[in-house]
């Protein structure tokens, strides 16, 4: 027989990686998700235009802070660790691509930096942390 207790504690009791109904989030918790979303969908966007990755990640830097303490706050150091690397990869494999293997760092960056946005949605969907 489960506690119904338990499943309904707001995070700073869940197990680590344990999901969260919403209902039982708090308006931090709540907040910190919705500011996570919005960074994700900008870096989404930015794989497409650029601009936005930037945006997406001066949007995390901004509202990690207030993510602090809650189970999403992993979820801007993966944002924002995922931006500098692809900026860093990109910018040595841009001349790069005068030789070719540009090409592929840059596609290899690419598909990497989707893996990280698309499991990251996951996991705050499910209303747990990234790393657990």
């Amino acid at each position: 027989m489960t506690d119904i207790h338990q499943d309904s504690t707001p995070s700073s009791t869940q197990p680590h990686g344990t999901p969260i109904r919403d209902s039982a989030l708090t308006e931090a918790q709540q907040e910190a998700k919705t500011h996570a979303i919005v960074a994700y969908v900008f870096m989404v966007l930015g794989l497409i235009t650029g601009i936005f990755w930037l945006v997406g990640a001066i949007w995390a830097m901004v509202k990690k802070s207030d993510a602090r303490g809650t189970p999403f706050e992993d979820h801007y150091a993966n944002i924002i660790k995922t931006f500098w690397i692809g900026l860093v990869v990109s910018i040595i494999s841009i001349p790069l691509a005068v030789i070719l293997i540009g090409y592929i760092t840059l596609f290899a960056i690419w598909i990497w930096s989707i893996y990280r946005i698309v499991k990251g949605v996951a996991r705050l969907s499910a209303n747990q942390p990234y790393y657990s």
